[in-house]
């Protein structure tokens, strides 16, 4: 009976040590079972988390080659605007430069260095011209003005046109005249005349002050250019002398017949007579404005005046102090 009684014991016991054991055992695999699952979700969190940073890696490449990129367009762009700024800078430059030269020109002074006119270079000039005195040696001025007798290509111009074979004057008698002047325009022009012979000296040195002085002359030209026709010269406010002709309205040679009379920027400085019908000739005809001297105006000579002033001086009679009619473009001797 004791024995049988330590068996069931000795089993009960064997029982409760197997399920101890059994239950020690299945807690350790439980826990075995919990370590792997935590190892493979902190594996699966590492492998997400490195996912993670390789993306936000590679963002931030792509993000650094965008900005760098970026930086070498406006690197870029900078650079086309600064080369364009420099060359419209330059360019810029370039217009000023040649302004403030053409103004410097205009005042006289050349930066261009233009060739130089010998004498002879402006003597082949045609009258009219304009001159650059720029290019010129101001000590040639003077040789400038000059004289020469009629030679054969001015008389085969002249000849039935301001020159009439007459009784009274002879080519021979004549003086081709060179001349400055300063015209309306402000520049330096060159003039011409044909004189007799007798007053050619007297000429050009009444002409040669009126340069020196700047006195405007619009136009010097020999009256063949309009065909010897009075009225066309004067309208065109051409100064000029000789000219074979009576005196208009008369049957009496002109003093511009003989080349001792010249007419001076006539348009402003009109002929003007009183007729027996109270009517008053003026000519040309577009110098009726300035025909009224108690007016002032440009151009206009009177007593004040240089140019009657320097004719006077050299003993030639003004037009505008006759009685009967008054010529105020006219000086003769």
């Amino acid at each position: 009976m004791r024995h049988h009684f330590w068996r069931k014991a000795g089993f009960l016991i064997l029982v409760v040590l197997l399920l101890v054991f059994g239950g020690w055992k299945w807690g350790q695999m439980q826990d075995g079972v919990q370590r792997e699952e935590v190892r493979e979700r902190q594996l699966d969190f590492r492998a997400e988390n490195t996912k993670l940073k390789d993306e936000l890696k590679r963002g931030e490449n792509e993000e650094q080659k965008k900005n760098k990129k970026q930086e070498g367009r406006d690197r870029e762009a900078q650079e086309e605007n600064a080369q364009e700024s420099q060359e419209e800078n330059a360019q810029e430059s370039q217009e000023e430069n040649a302004q403030e030269k053409k103004e410097e020109s205009i005042e006289g002074v050349s930066y261009t260095d233009p060739p130089s006119l010998d004498l002879a270079s402006v003597r082949a000039m045609e009258a009219g011209a304009v001159l650059d005195t720029a290019r010129i040696d101001e000590n040639m001025i003077d040789s400038l003005f000059s004289s020469e007798e009629v030679g054969e290509e001015l008389r085969q111009k002249i000849s039935g046109i301001s020159y009439q074979e007459n009784d009274h004057i002879s080519l021979g008698d004549l003086r081709y005249i060179r001349v400055l002047h300063m015209g309306f325009d402000g520049q330096t022009h060159i003039g011409e005349l044909l004189v007799n012979a007798s007053v050619a000296d007297d000429m050009i040195e009444i002409m040669s002050e009126l340069y020196k002085n700047s006195y405007p002359i619009e136009r010097m030209l020999l009256i063949d250019e309009y065909g010897a026709d009075d009225e066309l010269s004067m309208s065109d406010n051409n100064t000029s002398a000789f000219n074979y002709r009576e005196i208009a309205g008369s049957s009496r040679m002109s003093r511009h017949s003989l080349g001792v009379a010249i007419d001076i920027n006539p348009r402003y400085n009109p002929y003007v007579k009183k007729t027996g019908s109270n009517e008053t000739k003026i000519s040309p005809a577009n110098g009726a404005d300035y025909a009224d001297r108690s007016q002032e105006f440009d151009h206009k000579i009177d007593e004040n005046d240089l140019c009657y002033q320097l004719f006077t001086e050299h003993g030639f009679t003004w037009g505008g102090s006759w009685n009967s009619v008054k010529d105020y473009q006219h000086f003769e001797k």
